[in-house]
């Protein structure tokens, strides 16, 4: 299925940072604030949103200690840019880091070339680059973000810290009572410590995924936020790991959702819990109907790996690091719920009923075309493992799959593996039709969505506005950087 040369090169470009700590120059450092953004957020003036952004590895605050990672602007999450359809979006980006970088904007639909969402771009250290790209005024408000994607470091670079939110205000914020509603983002993200540093950790982390036992919510441990009596709370939520699933439950809460990662759905879904995997977003009402007191977020137990990284990680072998806050364990399939914030009541408001309507979802049209792929991974001989799209490997500039612009198709996604794997298409949206020929109950537009082992999703996908080549691939990042990414070029 692979050759021993091929693997090498993706083995060797996914694991080449690890060492990263040792061979970083000293003499990197990060501007001081005063030269970089100094707001934790930018907003769009006058149709233009310019930020200036730097990626650097240095000393940064993190769950309440100094440690040295890679952050945007020298902050954990980086600054939350907030724009609106129609708006320019210019970022000039400098690389302070050692290694090439580039930039990906997750979740928006803007050109995947020039200087726009172009995920082939390498920009090398010490080099600066302007991105400018313009949404559409037809763009959907939402939750997105950004973070690093040059394959074979991708999961590394972000597993060290660089990932921002970047927010597209719209029609969904002007509903009167989400308009009313309290809002807060929470940014999801574990981190990996070896004393007051990255830990990258090592070969049987990358293949598995890696985890850190850090768990962390907008850089903090278990912070404070409120819920106002009577009123709505909105909680934006991105799950920004590298390979951590979320399963999160608010306790004695309903959580109402809103919107999923391509904006909001039709009307409010009543949820016990929420399943977050790596790149995917939420956002979620809860109502301020409890007695005061303290409720916790919690992070239930869940496997992705079918047990394979039980014993391995247990022992160890994930590469180890100071433990922080009292969250032992890096396993994702941990017996613990795991507190992840606390909510708190605050201030009686007047009564607000949640929305009755959203915005509607359209149903789209029969596809003109189904297709099949299957996510699977293998071994090479005293390398270890590689994963692999229909049997095959990420291959750079190999088209492996060619779409036509203004068509509608269906992808059937077979996980015929041992771990669960996240779905994630570049540039256009899609609805999740069924899985496992059972229908989806709620029509939702997504960019990311779980196919787990042994499972078959459908999805439906327009392909619309912008030709060119980019990707789709495994969000659980190591596993893309070792091969289960493939490009889809689409022709006009």
């Amino acid at each position: 299925m692979i050759n021993r040369r091929t693997f090498l090169t993706l083995s060797t470009s996914a694991a080449s940072g690890i060492l990263l700590t040792q061979c970083v120059s000293n003499s990197i450092k990060a501007q001081s604030s005063s030269s970089l953004t100094s707001s934790a957020t930018q907003s769009s003036v006058g149709n233009l949103l310019e930020v200036d952004l730097e990626a650097s590895f240095d000393q940064v605050s993190i769950a309440g200690q100094k440690a040295k990672l890679l952050s945007y602007n020298g902050q954990i999450p980086g600054p939350r840019l907030e724009a609106k359809p129609g708006d320019t979006i210019r970022i000039n980006f400098t690389n302070k880091l050692s290694q090439p970088t580039n930039l990906h904007y997750h979740g928006l639909h803007i050109p995947p070339t020039g200087n726009a969402d172009n995920v082939f771009l390498k920009i090398q250290p010490g080099e600066s680059f302007t991105y400018e790209f313009t949404l559409p005024k037809n763009h959907p408000s939402g939750t997105f973000w950004y973070h690093p994607h040059l394959h074979g470091l991708v999961a590394e670079q972000l597993f060290g810290g660089l990932a921002g939110l970047l927010i597209v205000r719209g029609e969904l914020d002007e509903i009167p009572e989400i308009q009313a509603a309290e809002e807060q983002f929470l940014v999801l993200k574990d981190f990996a410590l070896n004393g007051n540093q990255a830990n990258f950790q090592g070969h049987m982390g990358i293949m598995l995924g890696r985890e850190g036992e850090l768990l962390t919510v907008n850089g903090e441990l278990n912070p404070n936020f409120s819920i106002p009596k009577g009123g709505l709370l909105r909680l934006r939520i991105l799950n920004a790991s590298t390979s951590r699933f979320y399963r999160l439950k608010l306790e004695e809460h309903p959580l109402y959702l809103i919107a999923t990662d391509g904006g909001s759905i039709s009307e409010p879904v009543e949820l016990s819990e929420v399943l977050l995997t790596p790149g995917e977003r939420v956002e979620i009402l809860v109502r301020g109907e409890r007695e005061p007191g303290q409720y916790r977020l919690l992070n239930l137990p869940y496997d992705r790996t079918g047990g394979m990284g039980g014993g391995m990680m247990g022992r160890g072998m994930m590469g180890g690091g100071r433990m922080g806050g009292g969250m032992r364990g890096n396993r994702s399939n941990t017996n613990t719920p795991q507190t992840l914030a606390t909510f708190s009541y605050k201030n009686s408001v007047e009564t607000l009923p949640l929305p009755k309507q959203l915005i509607a979802v359209p149903e789209l049209p029969e596809p003109q075309e189904t297709r099949r792929f299957t996510l699977n991974h293998g071994m090479a001989p005293g390398m270890g493992m590689v994963f692999l799209i229909n049997g095959e490997p990420f291959e750079m500039g190999n088209p492996d799959t060619v779409v036509k612009l203004n068509t509608v198709e269906d992808w059937e996604i077979a996980n015929t593996g041992t771990m669960d794997h996240p779905f994630h298409l570049h540039t256009n949206d899609f609805q999740v039709i069924s899985r496992d020929n059972k229908p989806e109950p709620y029509r939702a537009w997504k960019d990311t969505t779980l196919v787990k082992r042994g499972e078959v999703v459908r999805i439906r996908i327009p392909f619309k506005d912008y030709p060119g080549k980019t990707v789709y691939h495994c969000h659980i990042l190591d596993h893309e950087d070792l091969g289960m990414m493939a490009t889809i070029d689409m022709k006009a």
